[in-house]
């Protein structure tokens, strides 16, 4: 009887292996089926990727069904769970079959074994390419640090050394802002400091590409409101600082003030110190300023008095002694008051084609609306490809709606998402359309202008609001045509038809020597819904360790830090999470250099840890104080 029994579970257990056996090679004859058919003459690979793409179109094939029943039963038997193939999949796979085959006792010799990508040659992979499209490999971490560069890196050497030394590996320069000749400097200064330290600095820059956004309000009133501060009680604690500057020859103040005034001709040489200049201010209120301290044909002054100044005031000036005469100049034109839409949820809102500022809604007595608020849009021309019920979303996802009516020359919005109290809408706010197929050429005008300098001085290319194989084919067309061909390409997936098309993206990416993407998690995520961003970014991680293609970790990385100088308990665990990838973007900010150095540091703990999604197994420190506590140490 117990024979009997011991027979029957070993013919279960034969009969399990034959059928996970057999489940696996009908995954492997899938993967090269895959693999001929889409290699099949139709994408010109690049030497150096060949061997990604066959690993990429392996993985994907793999991809296709649902793993989690196989995983469970090899998991059962203590055989790889193909959880960490992404690599070499052909590899993980032959190695799995191999074993089922010795365990069911068949003499079995596994074929082209030596043709399938290994577990290190995977890894070297990836590292080769990460290389050649970011540059060598920090000292002390893997993962590159990549940093948005502010305008006034141009005219600071000492910035950008400052930046390298920290940790800096690749400066990004946005060609949404600027021009070619602070490009010049940036990179020149980048150049300098990478032969000066010794460390490699790889140069991106970033292609506007079409990106659509809110068009102009309304001018507001041209008027400036300061205060002098009080305490609790009322008491004066110190005045307002007031910066007088040539209206011709306006400049900044060097440190802070409450209000900068323009004057208009030289009346500023006629002053001393001492002197006070009287005006009615908006309110028709009698207010005056007193002159302190001349500063290089500036001057500052001080107020007691809450004014709200506006363009065009005379002046009139007392000094002691002299009795009050009229100033011969006046204050010059003050920059308008920003001015916003105030919306809330289930207000209508209308966007218009032709170009005309926008105004806010106009109320009755009885605070009904009676006229909804309207603005334009930066690209007219996907008034033709969106409709009714598609969703709308503005400024990275604070405001959202949907289209209730589609017309040539306007769209109603209903808004859905706002702040309780209303969102302010402001003009050139990002505009995302995730359910609207838009015919907008990836390259715009200006991009193709663009690329005359890209080619010739930067490393890289970001390419923005990419959407298919047949854009990443144009960009490298444009590139060789300008001498450029083996310039690096980053794929930017900031929308959701880039997402799924990731596959066909990658393979066009291959043509090129030197390719990455980016997961630009803001647009990213609005496209896509905030809750699934994080399979999202997953997906991408995993589909891009298939293809060893770099991935750059960006958006809002370590923000607060970078901006107010105090990170959170999020943003650090995020930062930490970027170590999956090949390098992490910073957006610039006036505490950018610290968000540097912090990053630099989670990045190097975060090595002996995590790769990629591997845990490193490092030796714990926790592990030991229960082995100690039983006197084993």
């Amino acid at each position: 009887m117990a024979t009997q029994l011991t027979h029957t579970v070993e013919s279960g257990e034969m009969a399990q292996l034959q059928e996970l056996k057999d489940q696996l090679e009908i995954i492997q004859v899938e993967m090269l089926e895959l693999e001929t058919n889409a290699l099949a003459g139709q994408y010109d690979l690049h030497e150096s990727q060949s061997e990604s793409a066959r690993n990429l179109l392996h993985y994907l094939s793999l991809r296709r069904r649902d793993l989690r029943p196989l995983q469970d039963q090899l998991a059962t038997l203590g055989l790889s769970s193909l959880g960490r193939a992404e690599s070499h999949v052909k590899a993980n796979v032959d190695t799995i079959d191999n074993v089922l085959h010795r365990l069911i006792g068949n003499h079995y010799e596994q074929q082209n074994s030596g043709k399938a990508l290994s577990y290190q040659g995977g890894l070297e992979l990836l590292k080769s390419h990460t290389e050649r499209l970011l540059g060598p490999k920090p000292v002390n971490r893997s993962v590159r640090i990549m940093v948005t560069m502010p305008s006034e890196a141009a005219e600071d050497y000492e910035f950008v050394r400052t930046m390298i030394i920290n940790g800096m590996d690749c400066m990004r320069i946005n060609c949404a802002y600027d021009d070619a000749s602070v490009w010049s400097k940036m990179i020149a200064h980048a150049r300098r400091a990478s032969e000066e330290t010794g460390k490699s600095c790889r140069v991106l820059m970033d292609l506007a590409g079409p990106k659509l956004r809110t068009g102009e309000i309304k001018r507001g009133p041209e008027v400036i409101k300061w205060h002098p501060r009080r305490n609790v009680y009322g008491g004066l604690k110190s005045p307002a600082r007031i910066w007088l500057t040539p209206a011709n020859a306006a400049c900044a103040p060097p440190e802070p003030a409450d209000a900068c005034l323009p004057v208009t001709g030289r009346g500023l040489d006629l002053l001393k110190p001492g002197d006070v200049l009287k005006f009615f201010d908006a309110r028709g209120a009698s207010r005056s300023i007193k002159v302190i301290k001349r500063v290089n044909g500036h001057w500052w002054a001080e107020s007691l008095q809450t004014t709200y100044m506006q363009s065009a005031t005379p002046l009139y000036l007392s000094r002691v002694g002299v009795p009050v005469q009229m100033f011969p100049e006046r204050i010059g034109q003050l920059p308008p008051l920003e001015q916003y839409i105030s919306v809330k949820k289930g207000d209508l809102l209308i966007l218009t084609r032709a170009a005309i500022p926008g105004e806010a809604g106009v109320h009755d007595h009885n605070g009904r609306l009676i006229k909804p608020p309207h603005i334009s849009l930066s690209l007219p021309q996907v008034f033709d490809d969106v409709g009714e019920h598609e969703s709308i979303w503005f400024d990275d996802g604070a405001i959202g709606g949907f289209i209730e009516k589609a017309g040539k020359d306007q769209l109603e919005v209903r808004i859905t998402y706002a702040r309780t109290r209303g969102s302010k809408l402001r003009a050139d706010k990002g505009v995302n359309l995730p359910d609207s197929t838009l015919r907008l050429p990836s390259l715009t005008e200006k991009d193709l202008d663009d690329l005359q300098f890209i080619a010739t001085h930067a490393d890289v290319v970001g390419y923005s609001f990419v959407k298919s194989g047949t854009d990443v084919q144009e960009l490298q067309k444009q590139l060789a045509l300008l001498g450029g061909k083996d310039i690096g390409i980053v794929l930017k997936i900031e929308t959701r038809q880039a997402f799924e098309e990731l596959a066909t993206l990658l393979l066009a990416a291959m043509r090129s020597p030197a390719a990455g993407i980016m997961i630009a998690r803001g647009d990213l995520a609005i496209e896509c819904g905030w809750e699934r961003m994080a399979e999202v970014q997953e997906e991408i991680l995993w589909i891009c360790e298939a293809a060893h293609m770099p991935v750059i970790w960006a958006t809002q990385v370590l923000e607060n830090l970078a901006k107010n100088g105090l990170p959170s308990r999020a943003e650090i665990t995020d930062a930490a999470m970027g170590e999956r990838a090949e390098c992490v973007m910073l957006n610039k900010g006036p505490y950018i250099v610290d968000a540097v150095r912090v990053l630099d540091d989670i990045l190097q703990r975060m090595e002996n840890h995590q790769s990629k999604k591997r845990s490193m197994l490092r030796h714990l420190r926790l592990a030991d104080r229960l082995w100690c506590g039983n006197s084993a140490c």
